[in-house]
């Protein structure tokens, strides 16, 4: 406890600078989007603005504040948040809870490649109203496409080093950014204090309907951008844990609203200001700021909309460690960095979201045209987390009224932004539909795959095949295959099998071995165990090991295995190994053969065509994403790679042939 208050701080920095960068530079393009929206500076009144702010304040507290860091928060799993942490919560209440949780969490993925390529587009745009930068940049997009691409490498090049070496880093620069905005916003609210009417709820709610506002209900479409980062922080929620985000959160809120009416204020006092009509792209963020300090403010901008990116890449880090759990994606290496599960780096999701969001840089080339696509996803994951959230608290909470107003509040103000974001789809949105259809397929070819599998795997009770593996040891007519035989088994159950195991032992070629190793691995929450259990069967030739390791501790199979020979020789349990021949002289660890089975789907099965296709594309899938081998440290071993069919005996056709006498 006494750690905890010595390093708030430094926790409160790290919180700063990876979860809050998305929410953070909404100030730069909210009232920008609205002013736009309603027709430019001079067709806006003092009502209007008002209710604009109004509508923006009450939908951060709304959505960021009372949804996701008072109601979503509170439905964490092991300290995890985001979609799918949800969906494990409450997956036992019905069968197609998996449906919105892989379009919710689809959605947020896609994001996560765009919302990079925008802010740090926007950011290098931005630099454009410094002078010598925009004689620097010139005309064209040519050169703010190479210095994202480069600012993007970098940014994804140094994620390796984990979310808390990272927010160390970006957590001061966070903290520059939103005192700049609280201050800044204060010194305006200071000069028209009327703008703190927009606490009111009473004027959002009359801005809607009010024939000033030309956009109707579409201004919900701008006032969304202001809340865009919240389901980035409810999945970021692991990397910082919750008490830092519930200890930033209000201040970081209070700087956020500070510049909101700061804006509105500028705004209002300039309203007639007919010299300000003519200025192109007209922006009140950097307006409403002294000449010498908007150098200041593009800059650091620049590099708050760079941070930004950070929110939404460690959620996805997050978001596809908990699919992986949930048999949505495949298996991917998953390294932690740091002494805290919450922070992990997958290097291959790294690399995907580095080529899709330097594609999308390339492909639109503006910032302008990116904010285009920017929100529609992510309102589905909104819509998505809404819907799991209330049966979290019908179901497992067993509170039925708060999970069915929930519902009814929230899924209403989220259908509206997401009716109000469609009108982005032919603008660019397109894209971000491809890639939310592309993931979400993705999932379920391998959610379905996975159920094929384990519909037509087959258990086989392991003491029953005790005798056959001891006949096969001990016949002497057959060669040795190794001393040592290894199998990973991820069954937990050490009273059971997998038939494919035995199959490979005693059908495919038989395969004798002084010693036989059936392995499962099991990842704990602790950094740094690693124990191991063993099952023998009263037996010294059969040895079920369950690895128990911390999740710092790197999987190497082979390494673990030869001590574990050792300590069992000692204790008497396993006969030494005669290994006459090695450069490192004599030894009583004998040799190893590794073998991995692979599932394969041959011939005509009673599978149907499309299942056929769903467990052939899913084996594609996974011969893509890597291989056991890798993932265990098996490349320097000796191996055996088999296949053996998911389903045997020929696909239902049991006629016999008929021989014909000549």
């Amino acid at each position: 406890m006494n750690d905890k208050k010595k390093f708030r701080f430094g926790l409160f920095l790290v919180t700063i600078g990876i979860v809050y960068g998305d929410i953070g530079t909404s100030p730069m393009y909210v009232m920008k989007s609205i002013l736009e929206g309603n027709g430019g500076l001079q067709n806006v009144s003092e009502s209007f603005i008002i209710g604009s702010l109004s509508l923006v304040i009450w939908t951060i507290t709304l959505l960021t504040t009372v949804k996701y860091v008072l109601i979503a928060m509170q439905a964490d799993n092991h300290g995890e948040g985001g979609i799918f942490s949800l969906y494990a919560l409450v997956k036992n209440c019905g069968k197609w809870l998996i449906l919105p949780a892989m379009l919710g969490g689809a959605a947020l993925l896609a994001d996560g490649v765009l919302t990079p390529a925008v802010t740090v587009t926007t950011a290098v745009e931005g630099l454009r109203s410094i002078e010598r930068m925009s004689r620097f940049l010139g005309e064209g997009q040519t050169r703010v496409v190479l210095i994202t691409l480069a600012i993007i490498t970098v940014l994804f090049a140094i994620q390796h080093a984990g979310t808390s070496r990272i927010g160390k880093a970006f957590g001061p620069v966070m903290l520059l950014w939103f005192s700049f905005l609280g201050v800044t916003g204060l010194l305006h609210i200071g000069a028209l204090p009327a703008v703190l009417r927009a606490f009111n709820p009473i004027y959002a709610v009359q801005v809607l309907v009010s024939p000033y506002n030309k956009a109707g209900f579409m201004i919900l479409g701008s006032v969304f951008l202001a809340t865009t980062g919240a389901e980035a922080l409810y999945s970021d929620m692991g990397h910082v844990g919750k008490e830092n985000i519930y200890f930033s959160w209000p201040f970081v809120k209070l700087c956020l609203i500070l510049n909101y009416l700061g804006q509105g204020a500028w705004i209002i006092r300039n309203q007639a200001d007919a010299a300000l009509y003519a200025v192109e792209d007209l922006n009140p963020f950097f307006l409403m700021l002294p000449l010498g300090l908007r150098p200041f403010a593009v800059v650091l901008g620049a590099a708050a909309a760079i941070i930004a990116s950070q929110a939404l890449i460690t959620g996805s880090y997050t978001l596809v460690s908990e699919a992986i759990l949930l048999d949505l994606l495949p298996h991917l290496e998953i390294r932690y960095p740091a002494q805290t599960k919450g922070q992990l780096y997958i290097s291959t999701v790294n690399t995907i979201l580095w080529i899709g969001c330097s594609m999308v840089v390339l492909y639109f080339r503006s910032g302008a045209r990116m904010e285009s696509a920017y929100g529609l996803a992510i309102t589905v994951t909104m819509l998505m987390t809404t819907l799991l959230i209330s049966v979290y608290l019908s179901k497992i909470r067993g509170k039925k009224l708060a999970g069915y107003a929930l519902l009814l509040i929230f899924g209403a103000v989220e259908a509206v932004f997401f009716l109000s974001s469609l009108g982005k789809f032919a603008h660019g949105g397109y894209v971000t539909v491809i890639l939310t259809l592309l993931l979400l397929a993705i999932m379920v070819v391998w959610y379905r795959g996975t159920q094929l599998e384990h519909q037509y795997s087959t258990k086989l009770k392991f003491a029953d095949y005790v005798e056959n593996l001891r006949k096969l040891h001990d016949d002497e007519a057959l060669p040795l295959l190794a001393n040592n035989l290894v199998y990973l088994d991820s069954s937990p159950d050490t009273e059971y099998i997998d038939r494919d195991i035995l199959y490979s032992i005693l059908d495919k070629d038989q395969k004798r071995a002084q010693a036989y190793w059936f392995v499962s691995v099991n990842v704990l929450s602790e950094p740094d165990t690693m124990d191991y259990r063993v099952e023998t069967y009263g037996t010294d030739f059969i040895f079920r090991v369950k690895l128990d390791l911390g999740f710092q501790c790197s999987p190497r199979i082979n390494v673990y295995l030869r001590q574990i020979v050792q300590d069992l020789q000692e204790s008497g349990e396993l006969p030494p190994q005669d290994k006459k021949y090695s450069i490192y002289g004599p030894s009583t660890v004998g040799t190893f053969k590794f073998c991995i089975i692979h599932k394969s789907v041959t011939t005509k099965t009673e599978l149907s065509t499309l299942d056929e296709r769903i467990l052939n594309t899913k084996y594609l899938i996974r011969r893509l994403a890597g291989s056991k081998v890798t993932w265990y440290g098996l490349d320097t071993s000796s191996l055996i790679m088999e296949k053996v069919p998911l389903i045997t005996g020929g696909g239902g056709d049991s006629k016999r042939i008929r021989r014909v006498k000549p």
